[in-house]
């Protein structure tokens, strides 16, 4: 007999005789879902006995047929666990554990002509998933989705870190901190941290042919989906039988516990791509920090960026100090005149004369180093989808193996020839960057980047949904407010943005936030909200399996001990752990590299100067470590210019020792562990 009667009492409603609960493997989440006396859909979330998410709708409108919201009832149910652990090709961690209680409530409406809908349920120890399962209808073959009805209803009071969604600048914004009550249209992911201290984030997962989930606060803590517009009126349009994503909600009792947590992954599918092993997690630097700052130009002229002489010196940088890869932007034809949101006039396969794409690739293979691709589009997927075979096999056949794309257009300014990717095109429309359109446009590159073994990192993309799992070639995105902003004006993310991103935008995937500028100083010499300790720091708070050094080459070389660091910190975990740190305030992490004994420790501070005990508790007992530490230096702040103080210290450590960190305002560490011999 299920437990209805306890999920009843504990969340204040009558019990009905069909209602279907299913429990996370430790029994302190409970899910119920139902049918209230109008034959609504609904669900509750029930958390160690107390009211977490109360009575929730669930449902749709369309744009062609009547709501699918009412006159529904429980026709049937199943269940399933699982209990099962998976290998990360690469990642934050080696192994990820996959232990949940399934349910599926089958529904149908209680009319002449009864429409079918299954609502299937996954709870795990630390989150739940939920999404819809439409079965396919030989009458009605199509169907088009105005908006989705789903609720989510928070019972408690607490805090947001959220961002806006419906803006014309995307997803790069600064977080605001309000009241869950303050909360207008936001992004998800979106942080929750409710007044019994339990940490809550609200995401996607799966996130393949459908429109993007914003979250839309209708009355004091009640948001509904609101999903990201199409240009055809209807925001989703499939055929046949079809899923949604899962609606994810990440449930934590710290911090940490949000961070740990690989729900979106394991909603996800297994790998479709088979052996990617030809994808190398690595570190680069590239030919990017100068054009950001000011100093050269994308387009052609004298102060190109992106020259064959230039390109060889910037191989030559990473040969000498084991970086894998240079990105180079700006080598193809249309960068000059406004690319911006127009990207008409983009070549992906004509270099510009003064960049001779195939004697670069020579170069580089010859000693070692692989060039990084770019594919700006400016928003463009009319023009890069017609060019897009023919510009991933030239990469392919040049051993170009991970590509940066990019989208810089205003939010709604994707320039398509159709809405559907499957129509033949005609004229043009304008798109979401995470409407419907735009998500399959992402998969498509990513199909065909795989086709001829090269990754993708898109920028200005759809945010990520776990979607690596599935195509593990999808190795990064940007997906907010990165480091460039730290370029164009003082103080442009302040000291708290980073600590900020860990429990947020993190929580979706790797970022790339392009770290390592050692002269905290961006164009015409602007300062950044960071120490140089803080710039080590990121490597270990911001994953990306793809990581950059930023700063010119001749920076990096006049900060040879910060170089070290940078050369040595690895781009690919065994393990990694929050071992301290707050939502906004900072971040610290324990990291194992996959591929030797070492740990690295450290990470990124608020503006508020504060000592952490770390506790190296994770250590390999009866071992003996030398650690080499990068911290802030006495009187550091971003502030001044004592943002560049950075201090030096060796010690030697054993599982059970503590090490004090004094991080400054803005401020960060960054630990090296290795194994005595």
């Amino acid at each position: 007999m299920r437990p209805l009667l306890l999920t009843a009492l504990l969340l204040g409603t009558a019990a009905p005789a069909w209602a279907a609960t299913v429990s996370s493997p430790d029994g302190r989440i409970v899910v119920t879902v139902d049918v209230d006396n109008e034959g609504k859909p609904f669900y509750e979330v029930a958390l160690a006995g107390k009211p977490l998410i109360a009575r929730s709708q669930l449902g749709f409108n369309f744009t062609d047929e009547d709501p699918l919201r009412r006159n529904m009832k429980v026709e049937g149910e199943s269940r399933a666990q699982a209990d099962t652990r998976w290998e990360q090709p690469w990642g934050e961690r080696r192994w990820v554990a996959d232990k949940h209680n399934e349910l599926a409530v089958m529904l149908v409406e209680t009319t002449a002509n009864p429409r079918r809908l299954t609502v299937r349920v996954r709870a795990f120890d630390n989150g739940i998933g939920f999404r819809y399962e439409f079965p396919e209808r030989a009458a009605k073959p199509e169907t088009r989705i105005a908006e989705e009805l789903t609720e989510f209803v928070i019972a408690p009071e607490g805090t947001a870190w959220w961002i806006q969604a419906g803006d014309w600048n995307r997803y790069e914004q600064i977080y605001q901190q309000t009241p869950i009550t303050s909360v207008s249209m936001a992004h998800t992911p979106i942080t929750m941290r409710l007044v019994d201290g339990t940490h809550l984030s609200f995401h996607e997962a799966a996130l393949v042919d459908y429109s993007g989930m914003w979250m839309q606060r209708l009355t004091d803590q009640r948001f509904r989906a609101h999903l990201s517009p199409s240009s055809r009126g209807a925001k989703v349009v499939r055929s046949g039988a079809f899923t949604t994503p899962w609606r994810a909600i990440r449930i934590a009792p710290t911090a940490a516990g949000l961070v740990e947590n690989d729900l979106e992954l394991n909603l996800n599918e297994p790998n479709k791509l088979g052996d990617v092993s030809w994808f190398k997690p690595a570190k680069y630097i590239g030919i990017w920090w100068g054009m950001i700052s000011g100093k050269w130009s994308w387009a052609q002229g004298p102060q190109h960026g992106a020259t064959t002489a230039r390109t060889k010196e910037y191989i030559d940088f990473a040969a000498r100090h084991g970086f894998r890869g240079v990105l180079v932007e700006g080598w193809n034809y249309g960068w000059d005149g406004q690319w911006f949101g127009n990207g008409r006039d983009y070549s992906f396969t004509k270099p510009y004369p003064d960049f001779d794409l195939k004697a670069v690739t020579d170069y580089a293979r010859k000693k070692g180093v692989r060039l990084i691709g770019h594919h700006e589009t400016g928003g463009n997927i009319d023009v890069y989808e017609r060019q897009l075979a023919d510009a991933m096999k030239l990469y392919g056949d040049l051993g170009v193996d991970v590509v940066k794309t990019g989208y810089v257009a205003d939010a709604g300014g994707i320039i398509s020839c159709n809405a559907d990717i499957e129509l033949p095109c005609a004229g043009q429309v304008m798109e979401w960057h995470d409407g419907q359109r735009q998500v399959q446009h992402h998969l498509r590159v990513v199909e065909e980047a795989a086709k001829n073994r090269v990754a993708v990192n898109p920028h200005e993309p759809v945010k990520d949904t776990g979607l690596r799992r599935t195509y593990p070639n999808w190795v990064a995105r940007e997906g907010a407010r990165g480091q460039e902003y730290n370029a164009w004006s003082p103080f442009a993310n302040g000291p708290d943005h980073e600590p900020t991103l860990v429990y947020t935008r993190m929580l979706s995937g790797p970022m790339d936030y392009t770290p390592g500028v050692l002269s905290v100083t961006g164009g015409n010499g602007v300062p950044m909200a960071s120490t140089v300790a803080k710039q080590l720091g990121l490597y270990l708070a911001i994953y990306s399996p793809i990581q950059m050094a930023a700063d010119f080459i001749e920076s990096l070389a006049a900060h040879p001990r910060e170089l070290e660091f940078i050369k040595a910190v690895p781009a690919d975990w065994a393990e990694s752990r929050l071992i301290a740190g707050e939502v906004g305030d900072y971040a610290i992490f324990a990291r194992k590299d996959r591929n030797s004994q070492d740990w690295y420790v450290g990470g990124i501070n608020d503006a508020t100067a504060r000592e952490v005990t770390v506790n190296f508790d994770f250590l390999d007992p009866g071992k003996t470590y030398r650690a080499t530490i990068w911290k802030d230096g006495e009187g550091a702040t971003f502030e001044t210019e004592a943002r560049h103080r950075i201090a030096y210290d060796r010690k030697t450590v054993r599982k059970g020792d503590t090490l004090t960190l004094w991080l400054a305002p803005g401020g960060g560490a960054a630990v090296r562990l290795q194994p005595g011999r």
